[in-house]
């Protein structure tokens, strides 16, 4: 049986860590763990999910609630539930109970480490370059129930249609739809010989939309490692670019964070023209997938060859030219002594870079994408390294179980991000005296996630948020492109290390600096919640007027030219956003509350820009983007679904730079778009669809809100 270990770690020497695996959440699979009772019930819920997988997609982390319920008992026989009649108004009486009820159940969801552990799984594109490629390469290292419940996972998650979406609510996309065929095929199953049969028909979905040479360019990369296709059908990544002078505006190291190190080790296997083992499965798959035989496929026509379910970006002709001129005239130069010295100084230079990031975050990464290319380039590299060893210590880190089986997640989690929210939902109920365990253990949580190495010295996270200060990572970081991290939090853990701008803001308000602080947790006694932070532990950097996500904006909106995806735009730098300038405005206004006297005029520049950049950014029905910038318009939520998001964000920016609805025009159209979207049950709901289709788009069966200002 399966149960979630936490903290943990210590005990395996190839696992690295700088807060002693705080926030760590790893699932083992323990045959001894759990009784007969246990394993029928985890068995009821996998089978209850299958027979209901296409009207409920989600999943209830009910494996992870079984085991804490056992580990963390909750008694609410002394809080009965509270019955309100339709028509009724409840009581005060009422809703305390009910509030106290809810804090209870929520404190036994909370790990013992402070955070609270949840599901991340996103994109149905995490699992497959895992399970089919590292299974195919070096399947011996990994234990058997992991990549059964991972194939398990894979093969629940279709849509009604055989395909795959981007994700469990998406429509099916040639991306993941061939992906995910790959992944079970390399995992034993075969053709059943009947159409009903689910890869009969994921592999007719294929088929009719062209075959997998329609599959976009992330995907043309992981088949042609595989060698299902050839890499003459991707479009060039030369390593090269990373030699390439920084005052460039095109230099890789200008790029978004995600952006740049996906394509760095991306460019690393296409200079290597790296193919792992052709087994007999992949050759069955040139013939299962290919419209025509292997050796007449046009993989020059199918550089291009996108699938319309795919296709959110089309390439613009300027990319298209320079492609075909690296593909027809730069390679093959490259590709030959003496140039090929060439090549190989830069295919050095890269691995320079992914050994540096590896160090950096401790093998884990910033993403499951970045993690399993820079895993695979380690290998490829040395199959024996160190390198490699660490990096598989780490692949734990990804995943999650729930009754829908193995899921790998987008980043090691989101518990830096979860706990602050947590903290200020708690605070919000007036009910602290009955949390002083759970606040104190997520106090806790925070000031130990916090980005702090004892070859650091700190400054402030008020400095973290409005100036550059340098001193940061291993050697020079700038060298290596990466911004200042100290005194920053992540998204997910301290080990992470990607510092994130709003992350570091949260986690800024809820923590107290000194008994007197103004901040929320500062609000309370230390005999309640722990003794404060460092007030030198405070520090990250801020763009000049608008905040991005990791790092401030490093080159030009036009620079989406280079934006060899298909399916996300604006992709190629960071921009920023209304959620981010939000969080920061709110968490400098409470910082400048705690201490009046400090960094007055440098916090109060910094809020005024960040004010004024959410008041700018207005569209579509005058509402406030959650993505912040007109040039990241159609980016899937940025960073959540997405106008009503935005739109909460925005107006709580607005009213901690200390405007209102009474002098402020943005707040006015604002709450008259919240006030003419609300559903008849009072709540609002919002599909991810908005982000698709640019305009708001309802869903019924998610209803949420936090306050309006009226």
């Amino acid at each position: 049986m399966w149960r979630l270990k936490v903290a943990e770690g210590a005990g395996d020497p190839w696992v690295r860590t700088t807060n002693n695996h705080v926030g760590r959440d790893v699932w083992e699979f323990d045959p001894n763990f759990g009784s007969q009772e246990d394993r029928k019930a985890v068995e009821e819920a996998r089978a209850n999910f299958t027979k209901h997988r296409f009207e409920k997609k989600h999943s209830s982390d009910l494996i992870m609630r079984m085991q804490f319920a056992k580990e963390n008992p909750c008694d609410l026989s002394k809080l009965p539930r509270v019955s309100i009649s339709e028509g009724e108004d409840p009581s005060v009486e009422a809703v305390t109970v009910t509030l106290q009820r809810a804090l209870k159940f929520y404190s036994t969801l909370q790990a013992h480490d402070g955070h609270w552990p949840g599901d991340l799984g996103g994109g149905l594109f995490y699992v497959p370059p895992l399970v089919s490629f590292y299974a195919s390469l070096f399947c011996y290292y990994v234990a058997s129930a992991f990549w059964a419940f991972l194939v398990w996972k894979a093969s629940i998650a279709t849509n009604e249609d055989g395909g795959w979406g981007l994700h469990i609510e998406g429509h099916s996309t040639m991306f993941c739809t061939a992906l995910n065929y790959v992944a079970l095929r390399l995992f034993g199953e075969r053709l059943e010989g009947k159409e009903s049969g689910r890869l009969e028909k994921a592999r007719k979905w294929i088929l009719d939309r062209g075959g997998v040479t329609a599959i976009p360019s992330m995907g043309k990369m992981w088949l042609s490692v595989l060698g299902v296709i050839d890499w003459s059908g991707n479009n060039p990544i030369p390593p090269e670019a990373w030699l390439l002078p920084y005052f460039i505006p095109m230099h890789p190291g200008r790029m978004w964070c995600h952006t740049r190190l996906v394509h760095l080790p991306m460019s690393y296997l296409y200079g290597r023209r790296f193919v792992g083992r052709i087994t007999i499965t992949v050759l069955e798959l040139r013939r299962e997938l290919l419209l025509l035989p292997y050796e007449q496929v046009d993989w020059n026509g199918a550089r291009n060859f996108c699938a319309k379910e795919d296709l959110n970006h089309s390439h613009p002709f300027i990319q298209d030219v320079i492609s075909t001129t690296l593909q027809k005239i730069v390679e093959p130069i490259l590709m030959h002594w003496p140039i090929y010295i060439l090549r190989e100084k830069a295919l050095n230079t890269v691995m320079q870079h992914i050994h540096y990031e590896d160090e950096n975050t401790q093998y884990i990464c910033i993403n499951v994408a970045h993690k399993v290319l820079n895993m695979l380039c380690c290998w490829v590299e040395d199959p024996n390294s160190e390198a490699f060893k660490l990096h598989l210590s780490r692949i734990l880190d990804y995943g999650w179980i729930a009754e829908d089986g193995m899921k790998m997640k987008g980043i090691n989690g989101s518990q830096s991000w979860d706990t602050p929210f947590a903290v200020q939902s708690i605070i919000a109920t007036n009910l602290v005296e009955d949390c002083q365990i759970m606040l104190r253990k997520a106090h806790d949580f925070i000031k130990n996630s916090q980005l702090t190495l004892w070859f650091l010295t700190f400054q402030s996270v008020a400095l973290f948020l409005v100036q550059k200060i340098q001193d940061n990572c291993l050697g020079d970081f700038r060298f290596w492109h990466r911004h200042i991290s100290k005194g920053g939090w992540t998204f997910s853990t301290a080990d992470c290390r990607w510092q994130v701008s709003d992350c570091t803001a949260e986690a800024l308000k809820v923590s107290n600096f000194s008994i007197n602080a103004a901040l929320l947790l500062a609000k309370l006694p230390p005999t309640m919640v722990g003794e404060p932070l460092d007030v030198d532990k405070l520090n990250d950097a801020n763009d000049g007027g608008g905040f991005g996500s990791y790092e401030p904006k490093r080159s030009y909106a036009w620079l989406e030219i280079l934006n060899s995806s298909e399916s996300l735009e604006n992709v190629v730098i960071d921009y920023p956003y209304v959620e981010c300038n939000s969080s920061v405005i709110q968490a400098l206004t409470a910082f400048r509350k705690a201490y009046p006297g400090l960094l007055n005029e440098v916090i109060e520049d910094s809020i005024s820009k960040a004010a004024n950049f959410i008041k700018k950014e207005h569209a579509f029905d005058s509402v406030i983007l959650s993505n912040g910038n007109l040039y990241s318009s159609n980016r899937y939520g940025n960073w959540g679904v997405c106008f009503t998001y935005g739109t909460w964000f925005g107006i709580e920016g607005l009213v901690a730079a200390g405007m209102s609805y009474e002098d402020c025009s943005a707040i006015r159209k604002a709450c008259k778009f919240l006030l003419s979207k609300q559903l008849p049950s009072g709540g609002w709901g919002e599909s991810y669809l908005s982000c698709r289709h640019q305009r708001k788009t309802e869903n019924s069966v998610f209803s949420f809100g936090k306050k309006s200002y009226p």
